[in-house]
């Protein structure tokens, strides 16, 4: 039996002939190989010579670019703090955490080869660090567990949390190092915090959603607030940061540290009595503001409804921002007080004046009557202003050119921007010198001929109060510079518009007022103080008609001296109808605690009741 390689070693096996092929043939082939191999070579080598030589420069940028990061340091916002220091808006050092699916799947090993360990490990780890993600932050492990996983789209970068605090991102971290995972970091992302919530809100204002100021202070302040992004680049691998690599740091330059005039003691305590004011009364709305009559500076400046700066998206559109300086109204009977800083400060009147008071007086096409009924009687100038005489008030105005009643207005500071530093302030209206006759009659007595905003007209009356001197509302004290030192912000000079003896008189007569008031709401226990009420028809802008009621009553104390100023405005109250009975008594509850608070003594002796009558 034969085998199958016998045939080639079984003795006389024929030999096969191989077939040789002419040497010129053998030739030609071998020559077309080596002009082949030579051209694919110099293919080579002309590339390498181009990368190597000719493009190395960008060759070398292109693999830079591709393994080189650009990751945004975010700056941390500056303090707001009140005046005795206490923080009144603040940035916590809080993280996005993000996972890398890719690197969870490949135990970390990325584009290195798995070992059966890797594999157990990367298997069981999305469940393992969803586990560790609801103990730490919260949520279900249904809701992390697509993220963790790889999926085809952006497995390197997946959004888990954000506004996590640092602290609490640590001890994930350490949670999961000690479980032996891999896959999760954190960027930092900074975020605003209002300690205090609705406290002085309206003032503070709240952030974007991109985090820059969209109201009161930290729109005004925006740009300091915010300081300066910085930025790290760095090369990387796919197991990381290189630790030798290019790595060019920018820092971030955090904002500046602002501190307020405002009392978050005392703005606390305004908040409460105004709220309860409003609430109290069925009003719309209310305004209440605490000033130092000697420079300015604003103690508290309350809005009602008012809302949570952590929280302004659940708030309606109108409460977000501070009526006291962006709705202007007519200030009723509040107005007096400065027309008779002008009459006496030009000689035109005295208090002692008697004036004879009709039962109304014709003013344009129409007339004007007092808010209480009476034939004609005698009242001194003091009385007018004691018992709110509209027809007292309009007649002895109109000794006065309107042309000098309306300069005095001006130097008051209405019909301009008090400069407050909050956006949104309204100027109000102040009708010119050509003004006609019946609307100077207006003018006079707080009618529809004028619009101010409350800081307008406590600034006005603080004047009065200021011994004739106006100072500009006040409300950022300082800053804090990068350096470390503190700035006093600058301020307006202050400018006299009436005299000393106008003064005194004037806010003599406005204790006048507190003194024949029968129901006492002017009363500050142990202080003399003087105090002026406002009524005035609210204007509908949509039926041009007049619909419900501006009430405030506004006052100082104490008279020997006045240090402190308040104001309340209640808007449109469905219970009470006057100044007195609406505003007066939360003015009442905020003034007993202001002078006290703020160490005023206590006055020496009883206010003299002065007659008002002849």
């Amino acid at each position: 039996m034969s085998r199958p390689l016998d045939r080639f070693f079984a003795p006389g096996a024929t030999k096969r002939k191989v077939k040789r092929l002419p040497v010129a043939a053998s030739v030609g082939r071998l020559r077309v190989l080596l002009i082949s191999i030579a051209v694919i070579f110099s293919l080579a080598a002309g590339r390498a010579v181009q990368v190597q030589a000719i493009d190395a420069t960008n060759v070398a940028e292109e693999a830079a670019n591709q393994i080189t990061v650009a990751h945004i340091l975010p700056a941390f916002r500056g303090e707001i703090t009140d005046r005795n220091g206490e923080v009144l808006a603040m940035t916590a050092d809080t993280v996005k955490v993000i996972a890398d699916a890719k690197m969870i799947a490949t135990n970390g090993r990325m584009n290195a080869e798995m070992t059966a360990k890797d594999r157990e490990v990367a298997a069981g780890a999305p469940q393992q660090l969803a586990d560790l993600l609801v103990r730490y932050l919260g949520g279900t492990a249904d809701e992390y567990l697509p993220k963790l996983q790889v999926t085809g789209k952006g497995e390197s970068y997946q959004l888990l949390a954000k506004k996590v605090s640092a602290a609490t991102y640590r001890e994930l971290a350490l949670a999961v190092s000690a479980a032996g995972l891999v896959g999760l970091r954190s960027e930092s992302n900074p975020t605003r915090v209002y300690p205090n919530g609705t406290l002085a809100s309206n003032v503070l204002g709240f952030l974007k959603e991109d985090g820059t100021g969209a109201s009161g202070l930290e729109q005004a302040l925006n740009k300091n607030l915010a300081g300066k992004a910085g930025k790290e680049v760095y090369e990387t691998s796919p197991n990381g940061k290189i630790p030798l690599g290019n790595n060019v740091l920018t820092p971030a330059v955090n904002g500046l540290d602002y501190q307020l005039t405002l009392d978050a003691g005392m703005q606390w305590q305004v908040d409460q009595i105004l709220a309860d004011r409003v609430r109290a009364t069925k009003a719309d709305a209310g305004m209440a503001l605490v000033l130092n009559v000697k420079t300015g500076e604003i103690l508290a400046l309350s809005n009602y409804p008012s809302f949570d700066s952590n929280d302004p998206t659940s708030a309606d559109a109108e409460d977000l921002y501070n009526r006291a300086m962006t709705n202007a109204y007519t200030p009723g009977s509040v107005q007096k007080t400065l027309t008779f800083a002008a009459l006496i400060d030009a000689g035109l009147v005295k208090a002692t004046d008697v004036v004879t008071v009709p039962s109304r007086v014709k003013s344009g096409d129409d007339y004007i009557t007092d808010a209480w009924s009476h034939g004609e009687i005698k009242l001194l100038a003091r009385g007018i202003v004691a018992k709110s005489s509209n027809i007292g008030t309009i007649l002895l105005s109109r000794k006065m050119s309107k042309q000098a009643l309306h300069d005095y207005l001006v130097s008051f500071g209405l019909g301009a921007k008090t400069g407050v530093g909050l956006p949104g302030e309204s100027s109000g209206t102040l009708p010119g010198a050509d003004m006609p006759d019946y609307t100077r009659d207006g003018l006079a007595f707080g009618g529809s001929a004028v619009s101010v905003t409350l800081l307008q007209e406590a600034a006005a009356v603080a004047a009065i109060a200021n011994d004739g001197v106006y100072n500009a509302p006040r409300l950022v004290k300082s800053r804090t510079n990068a350096d470390g030192t503190v700035e006093e912000t600058a301020t307006s000079e202050p400018r006299r518009v009436i005299s000393e003896s106008a003064s005194a008189e004037v806010v003599s007569m406005m204790e006048s007022m507190v003194m024949q008031s029968t129901s006492h709401t002017f009363t500050v226990e142990g202080y003399r103080t003087g105090a002026k009420t406002g009524t005035s028809k609210k204007l509908d802008p949509e039926c041009n008609c007049f619909k419900g009621l501006v009430t405030s009553t506004i006052g100082v104390g104490p008279v020997e001296d006045p240090q402190i100023l308040t104001y309340v405005v209640v808007d449109n109250p469905q219970r009470g109808s006057s100044g007195s009975s609406v505003a007066g008594p939360a003015y009442q509850d905020i003034m007993s605690i202001a002078l006290p608070r703020y160490g005023v003594a206590q006055s020496k002796s009883a206010s003299p009741k002065l007659p008002i009558e002849p």
